[in-house]
């Protein structure tokens, strides 16, 4: 089995499939990334893993590299700020950090603060037990989905109805059942959390496969050697 882990406001959602064959996907929402290590071959998380001492131009090469890709979504792809931000418990103080140790000056937004748990989650989690590198990897549902959809950005922004309609038949046409697709989503995730987790698993199954592509490649690594790359 693969898994791949989105975000959401109840913590993490993890969609589950196959690693071969069909999928036959399985749904779960936990607070602990912990709970989503054990019992899969990858794991496929949008969520940065690898954080600069300072951040650059664009943010990291794994955002930069990204982009290019995207098109009109490369907007959907957040430059990572510095380790020392992202460890910061407050939103002034992390503002304040982020912008001593960028290049240009930046600050950051509310809409990233309020990430930097989740981040520091992933991140603690891989700095104590390297042995997780060889399963835990970071994607980004935008990339995921240009993979997914022949190597071309999807039309529509997740936040419209069409959008989630274009990502929701992609995945059907890639092998989730439609009643899968369909079922109503649990309390604590919203519809287009469930989306990317799912196409998230998507990328899991590549990286099994050993097909997954990285942004950049080679990757990256950060001061405690952790990897920094998107896969898709």
């Amino acid at each position: 089995m693969v898994r791949g882990v989105d975000g959401c406001p109840a913590g993490w959602i993890a969609v589950t499939i196959a690693a071969e064959g069909p999928l036959t996907p399985g749904v779960t929402i936990t607070r602990n990334f912990a709970d989503l290590t054990t019992g899969v071959e990858k794991i496929a998380v949008d969520m940065p893993i690898g954080l600069p001492e300072r951040a650059g131009p664009g943010g990291r090469g794994a955002e930069t590299a990204a982009r290019v890709v995207l098109g009109g979504r490369r907007s959907s792809v957040f430059s990572v700020p510095s380790r020392s931000a992202v460890y910061a418990l407050d939103y002034p103080e992390a503002c304040r950090l982020a912008e001593a140790t960028s290049d240009p000056p930046r600050k950051i937004s509310k809409q990233a603060f309020f990430l930097f748990p989740k981040i520091r989650q992933i991140d603690s989690l891989l700095r104590n037990d390297a042995s997780l590198l060889a399963r835990v990897f970071e994607t980004h549902p935008e990339v995921a989905f240009w993979r997914a959809n022949d190597e071309a950005p999807m039309l529509f922004p997740k936040s419209k109805p069409q959008g989630l309609r274009e990502r929701r038949d992609l995945l059907e046409r890639h092998g989730f059942p439609a009643a899968f697709l369909d079922a109503p989503v649990e309390w604590g995730a919203k519809p287009d959390d469930f989306l990317d987790a799912c196409v998230c698993a998507l990328v899991a199954r590549r990286l099994h496969a050993g097909t997954a592509l990285s942004f950049p490649s080679p990757p990256a690594r950060d001061a405690h050697g952790l990897p920094v790359a998107i896969w898709a």
